[in-house]
């Protein structure tokens, strides 16, 4: 079943999967505000430079716009376990 939870469960995973070095993610934090984006991976945070900020940014925001009803979103942030 689809549902939207899921779908940005599996985007984001599989965005952040393709970063150099990331290996196992168990804990996830993403957060955008204006256009930094913060990304933790278990318990640590990810460097990013500003090509990655603005590729989150830009694909969350815009996977999020697409839902009915939604203001425009000024800051963001959700979080994975698994």
């Amino acid at each position: 079943m689809f549902t939207i939870q899921n779908f940005l469960d599996h985007t984001v995973v599989g965005m952040v999967s393709s970063l150099e070095g990331v290996k196992e993610i168990r804990d996830l934090e993403v957060s955008v505000e204006g256009a930094r984006t913060k990304i933790s991976l278990n318990g640590s945070y990810l460097p990013t430079n500003e090509f990655v900020d603005d590729l989150f940014r830009k694909t969350l925001l815009g996977l999020l716009s697409a839902l009915k009803d939604i203001p425009e979103i000024s800051q963001l942030s959700f979080g994975i376990q698994r």
